[in-house]
């Protein structure tokens, strides 16, 4: 008999990634899934492999200002009841969750109704909303190796890897290729949810400081929020540079496995897709964050000599224009970093997570 699960995640791409890998091992087990989400993942979800996808109320805690912690309160408590009746219609075996406030109502409601859970944890630092929950699940996965955590949450850990995605293994299977000397050097730029104006605004500047002669050799894919694509696009073709901008790329794991440097952000997923396809990098962690997980997944990279961090305030044009310059004088240098970004992938961390599942439901079975 088929067993179910819910997966729950936040509607960005670093939360759902995983949650559908995930889903896509356990439908080749024989799982039915369906998945709890918020309103952003529809740009996402056409690809989502559920059965249905239910869109629960949630909202993130922002700043100490009453009245706004009151409303926050008020739409976590109408998600959790939204999510405890569609847990008790489909009595899942197992919940599984992968962070993000928008988890919150259905790993609350999982532990109301007595339901075995599993949080998912890719960063490097806990995030607040994982900590809130970890008290109430039955396992908590990681992708990394997290300190600072209590003995209870410690007891519960199984350390699987950041699930990717089956498009991700499938681009792994292209190895890396230095650019040769004086010829085309593909160049990927990607934001994330939160960083595409940030290059949007750098980039520009920083090709306008490059020789003519590196400027003809660049091929550059960038990912643009829609208001700033045609000003973008319009420094590029004065300057000469090819270059293809897009709000969003629903091939994006061919086009890393087609760059040979990446400038992005260091969320989760896009380290371990980097590591996976083994591409190197540029990495700016984003600013700002509370709990500075970016920061602590890129340092997984840089450790392995796979990606160089930049901070955000030190990644003015100048300093770019310069490390594009290097980069392309010195392809050895990418080559040696493409094999030590490979040498910490964990392609099988989606069949190591949905062992894990299938572990936790089984033990749900054996009760009287």
């Amino acid at each position: 008999m088929s067993k179910t699960v819910l997966l729950t995640a936040g509607g960005t791409g670093g939360h759902l990634f995983p949650a559908q890998a995930l889903a896509s091992e356990l439908i080749r087990r024989g799982w039915t899934v369906e998945l709890a989400t918020d309103e952003r993942a529809d740009k996402y979800g056409s690809a989502f492999p559920a059965r249905k996808v239910h869109i629960i109320a949630s909202e993130t805690i922002r700043g100490r200002n009453p009245f706004l912690l009151a409303k926050t309160a008020v739409k976590l408590f109408l998600g959790t009841l939204q999510a405890r009746k569609v847990i008790k219609a489909l009595k899942p075996d197992v919940v599984a969750g992968f962070g993000g406030y928008p988890t919150f109502p259905p790993m609350y409601a999982a532990r109301l109704t007595g339901t075995p859970s599993i949080l998912h944890e890719a960063n490097g630092v806990m995030g607040r909303a994982n900590r809130l929950l970890a008290k109430g699940v039955t396992a908590i996965a990681t992708s990394v190796p997290i300190e600072d955590l209590p003995a209870d949450f410690k007891a519960k850990l199984t350390e699987t890897g950041n699930p990717v995605r089956d498009a991700v293994l499938a681009a792994a299977e292209l190895p890396y290729s230095a650019p040769l000397t004086g010829g085309t050097f593909n160049l990927l730029v990607f934001g994330g949810s939160q960083g595409a104006r940030f290059f949007s605004d750098l980039l520009p500047p920083a090709l306008e400081k490059l020789s003519a002669d590196i400027r003809t050799r660049l091929r550059i894919v960038q990912q643009c929020r829609p208001e700033d694509m045609e000003r973008v696009q319009a420094v590029y073709d004065s300057l000469g540079v090819q270059a293809e901008c897009a709000p969003f790329f629903q091939d994006m794991p061919q086009r890393i496995a087609q760059a040979h440097l990446v400038i992005c952000r260091s969320g989760a997923s896009s380290v371990s897709e980097l590591s996976v396809l083994g591409r190197p990098s540029i990495l700016v962690p984003l600013p700002g964050a509370i709990d500075q997980d970016q920061a602590a997944n890129a340092k997984v990279l840089e450790k392995a000599g796979g990606a160089w961090p930049i901070r955000q305030v030190d990644l003015y044009p100048e300093r770019l224009a310069q490390e594009i310059t290097r980069f392309m004088n010195a392809p050895e240098m990418l080559g040696e970093a493409a094999q030590k970004a490979r040498s910490v992938a964990r392609p099988d961390a989606v069949k190591r997570l949905a062992d894990l599942v299938e572990k936790v439901a089984a033990k749900q079975g054996e009760r009287p």
